[in-house]
């Protein structure tokens, strides 16, 4: 079974030629990545055709059918308006595979270590935010505007996935605990860490005018090289991602949040390629 070329571009985009690409140098993910594409000499591998695409699964109570294609839904965005790399306020349709799963022993984990849950903070003064990860390769960061979802997610030689976090800080209002869901196009604070850390999985990321005085919810997004949302192999498992919730204060605060001798990379947010003008909107 042998599919056009501008078929296979609809699931695995149609990068520049080698000529073109050799013009700049290119990182180990992006080789990689072109290598498995590349391999392919513009035809998709019957070999890829994944079966369970075609039956809708058989659902039992409770479940629903699954949407079925023979050809694994390779034409999805027939039609609409393609995602092509942007990020597209009004919605846009992606088909670029999910990429490669790790196993269950790599899956993705976050704890934040400041600052903590039920912290008081004092207002309108700099802290840091510190974030522990565990199987993860962080410090790959693709341009948001124009690669945005346009890669599979990858793994590292060690089976974890590469990528990179962000934090993101919500005002809550006047109480803690809204039952009100939050507004997911506003916040106080956001910042994509595109670097490594201490190399120990430690990111962090300095709130440098701190915050004024309210109750807030602090949460981390951690994604894929091109933004995506990380997969994981199984649905029962604990989540990738942590929030806590704490106080700024005009009193002042505990400190609890304002230890940045805690995180050995204070000055890895300190650089213009965190990029807080284009993955802000990520």
């Amino acid at each position: 079974m042998h599919f056009t070329t501008s078929l296979v571009c609809l699931l695995a985009t149609c990068y520049p030629s080698a000529a073109h690409a050799t013009t700049r140098p290119r990182s180990p993910f992006t080789r990689s990545l072109q290598v498995r594409q590349n391999g392919g000499n513009g035809q998709l591998d019957p070999n890829v055709v994944q079966q369970a695409s075609s039956s809708d699964g058989g659902p039992s109570d409770g479940q629903a059918p699954s949407a079925t294609d023979n050809d694994n839904f390779i034409n999805f965005c027939q039609g609409q308006d393609l995602t092509n790399g942007e990020q597209k306020q009004g919605g846009s349709c992606n088909g670029i595979p999910m990429g490669k799963i790790p196993s269950t022993n790599r899956m993705v984990s976050a704890i934040f270590t400041s600052p903590q849950n039920g912290d008081i903070i004092a207002s309108d003064t700099g802290f840091t935010i510190s974030v522990q990860m565990l199987n993860f390769a962080p410090g790959t960061f693709t341009n948001p505007d124009n690669t945005y979802y346009a890669a599979p997610q990858d793994l590292d030689g060690n089976g974890n996935i590469i990528g990179h976090t962000h934090v993101t800080v919500q005002d809550l209002g006047g109480d803690q605990n809204p039952t009100t869901p939050l507004d997911p196009t506003t916040f106080a604070f956001f910042k994509g860490i595109n670097d490594q850390g201490n190399g120990q999985g430690l990111l962090s990321a300095d709130v440098t005018d701190g915050l004024p005085a309210g109750n807030y919810r602090l949460c981390s997004l951690v994604a894929a090289a091109n933004h995506q949302p990380v997969i994981m192999p199984v649905a029962q498992r604990g989540a990738q991602d942590d929030c806590v919730r704490f106080t700024v204060s005009d009193d002042g605060g505990n400190d609890g949040g304002d230890n940045g001798d805690n995180n050995d990379n204070g000055d890895n947010n300190d650089n213009g390629d965190n990029n807080d003008n284009g993955d802000n909107n990520d």
